[in-house]
């Protein structure tokens, strides 16, 4: 009787689950990938970097928005990953996530030391995958 209990719950978590996820073709794509890279995750990353190399971020504001643009970068590479299921392009978006995680993180605490040193994460993220999908960008100078 007690599996069956068991059973019987596991099944009714796991429909609650299900009914919660929507499904895949419910999801209206707005932006197209340039558009995605240009007006939001190329200033998103821009913003931590420029705020990273001018010594800072020092004031409230200044946090806040480090803050802001690394989770824009997290759930960015969750975008990313909803447009196109191929296992390199989520790894790469998967990178995306843990830098803006891992970003959001030390700006969360505040520890500019932590914060500094994770743009070499961010900006490998990004060369990684652009080297992968925009060869062109990282053409060979002749």
């Amino acid at each position: 009787m007690r599996n069956v209990v068991l059973l019987l719950g596991a099944c009714a978590f796991s429909c609650s689950l299900a009914a919660q996820a929507p499904a895949p073709d419910s999801f209206q794509p707005v932006a197209t990938m340039k558009q995605l890279m240009l007006e939001i995750i190329h200033p998103a990353s821009n913003e931590i970097l420029l705020a990273v190399n001018r010594g800072g971020p020092e004031s409230d504001w200044e946090w806040a928005s480090v803050r802001r643009n690394a989770v824009t970068l997290a759930e960015s590479g969750n975008l990313l990953m909803m447009r196109n299921r191929a296992s390199d392009w989520v790894e790469e978006s998967r990178s995306l996530v843990a830098a803006g995680s891992a970003l959001y993180k030390a700006a969360e605490a505040r520890d500019s030391k932590t914060l500094g040193s994770l743009t070499e994460s961010l900006d490998r993220s990004c060369t990684s995958c652009h080297k992968r999908f925009r060869p062109t960008v990282f053409a060979p100078v002749k």
